[in-house]
């Protein structure tokens, strides 16, 4: 492992934002893609390592910040990416990562990382309806049924009818005795569980679920232009696709772009729209990363646009 560059930083401000990210973060994967989306094997092969053995670290994606992506080189003085950072130190890239992981190097060390991810005693504030209750009562057939909550680093959550486990959070509702481990309740604050008796199941509103790319139909598209709601229509294809067939208002989604983004509301919608609907999910899945909430794949892309909405669109 290195210590961070000896380069001087007084021209390259991009390096002291990486400086301050390291050294205040235990783990951090500088990589193309997001954690939940890498967009390079050799960055998915270390994440997939990273998920095996921690459960928390921080991932920025050099795709979506090209300043990052060239500062990052700089900064550590390695000409690749990924890059892997643990205390501030550089570990290295995908082969050397791989290969630590196989000797048990890479475990050992970050074994030596301390865990600030679950916050000690914090009991999250969860609200059980009247329903969820009587469900329970019903499926435990007891009067004071013991639940346990876990919630994942994807905010999937997982209800079981269980007693609680050592180190576990207990939390009384009235009812029902909620048991959550300390790192789920850092998640759990402020869910609700409801059950819904036409689904026969519950349901689990979470407020911290981070945002995620939306599926959104050629037919419903279309409703939603027709309904005006304001939105920002983005073409990933290339420029040459565009002169063959485009839908209108649609705009490119450029360098040119991509800086207008950096500027605009995370609220603002966005559809993300190629020509059968797989490169403008990856697209939308960046945008979901950099910080948009409501972000839209056109499913099947411009191709189902024609065939199913407006035909005057050529085919290709």
């Amino acid at each position: 492992m290195s210590s961070p560059s000896k380069a001087d930083d007084a021209h390259a401000p991009i390096h002291t934002q990486i400086r301050d990210l390291v050294t205040s973060e235990p783990i951090v994967l500088f990589m193309k893609g997001t954690r939940s989306a890498p967009q390079c094997g050799f960055s998915s092969k270390v994440v997939d390592i990273l998920d095996e053995l921690v459960e928390d670290y921080v991932t920025r994606d050099v795709i979506a910040d090209p300043a990052l992506r060239e500062g990052i080189k700089t900064f550590s003085e390695w000409p690749t990416l990924p890059q892997l950072y643990v205390q501030g130190k550089l570990v290295g890239g995908s082969d050397i990562v791989v290969e630590m992981h196989k000797s048990g190097e890479l475990a050992a060390l970050l074994r030596a990382v301390p865990d600030t991810s679950a916050p000690a005693d914090v009991t999250p504030e969860i609200l059980v309806t009247d329903a969820a209750i009587a469900a329970f009562q019903r499926f435990a057939e007891s009067k004071t049924p013991s639940v346990r909550m876990a919630i994942d680093r994807e905010f999937d959550v997982v209800l079981e009818l269980e007693d609680p486990r050592p180190g576990d959070l207990v939390i009384d509702l009235g009812g029902l005795s909620m048991a959550i481990d300390k790192r789920s309740a850092s998640r759990a604050n402020g869910v609700t569980i409801d059950f819904v008796e036409k689904a026969n199941g519950f349901k689990i509103d979470n407020p911290n679920k981070p945002a995620s790319v939306r599926a959104l139909s050629v037919e419903d598209y279309a409703a939603m232009r027709t309904a005006g709601k304001p939105h920002l229509l983005l073409d990933v294809r290339t420029p040459a696709e565009r002169e063959i067939a485009s839908i209108e208002g649609s705009e490119l989604l450029d360098d040119e772009m991509m800086e207008r983004l950096m500027e605009l509301d995370r609220t603002t919608p966005i559809v993300c729209q190629c020509h059968h609907g797989v490169r403008s999910r990856n697209a939308a899945s960046q945008l979901v990363a950099i910080g948009f909430r409501e972000v839209y794949n056109l499913t099947g892309g411009i191709a189902a646009w024609s065939a199913s909405v407006d035909p005057r669109v050529p085919t290709y």
